[in-house]
């Protein structure tokens, strides 16, 4: 493989994007290819920063377009810091999240004109698009219970149940857009049915 490839996870906290990106990581590397495992906000020292900010519980005064700026200021770095390179040099980029989340969380969930959050995705990019979204799709209520029983509630995930609803409602619709990019993997089942169907689609994408 002369380039490398670019997979985004998609999917609401709590619907199992940690676990499924770990194996896939290993199913990858198995298979002999070098793997870069990233997130989103973060993946670097400055992103990692930019993190904490928008996902510390006592930055609710945090207005919708100062949100959106900071995941696209943390992706612009993570771009040109991990993933261009990269990709680049040939190895298997796996990013948990990338610019689909900014148009469900900030576009379908917050309100933010899709064109301003276009606009600043259009420079924080550069070019770059993933070359399979894996959507792991699960209600929010179902999502949300999961991730509380295990963690305590960052920022975004207080909001109240509307918003989620919303932001789920938005993945969906991305998910129709755009279902040449996007697979959708339903992940209310167990850990090894849906890794079964991540690998069908990898092994799609490889051939």
């Amino acid at each position: 493989m002369k380039k490398g490839l670019f997979i985004t996870v998609e999917g609401m906290d709590g619907s199992g994007k940690t676990t499924q990106i770990e194996l896939m990581s290993s199913y990858l590397k198995d298979k002999g290819y070098e793997v870069v495992l990233t997130r989103e906000p973060g993946g670097t020292i400055i992103g990692e920063k930019i993190r904490n900010i928008i996902l510390d519980p006592h930055n609710s005064g945090m207005c919708d377009a100062a949100e959106m700026l900071l995941y696209a200021s943390a992706r612009a770095q993570l771009v040109r810091e991990v993933i261009k390179p990269s990709v680049d040099s040939g190895k298997i980029v796996i990013c948990d999240r990338f610019a689909d989340s900014s148009y469900v969380y900030q576009g379908f969930g917050r309100g933010i004109d899709f064109k301003a959050i276009e606009d600043a995705n259009r420079a924080a990019l550069d070019g770059v698009s993933p070359d399979i979204t894996i959507f792991l799709d699960i209600r929010p209520e179902l999502a949300l219970g999961r991730r509380l029983a295990a963690t305590g509630a960052d920022r975004i995930e207080n909001e109240k149940i509307e918003f989620h609803l919303r932001v789920y409602s938005g993945y969906k619709k991305l998910a129709s857009l755009y279902c040449d990019r996007i697979k959708a993997v339903d992940s209310s089942r167990s850990i090894e049915d849906i890794a079964q169907d991540i690998r069908v689609l990898l092994d799609g994408l490889l051939l």
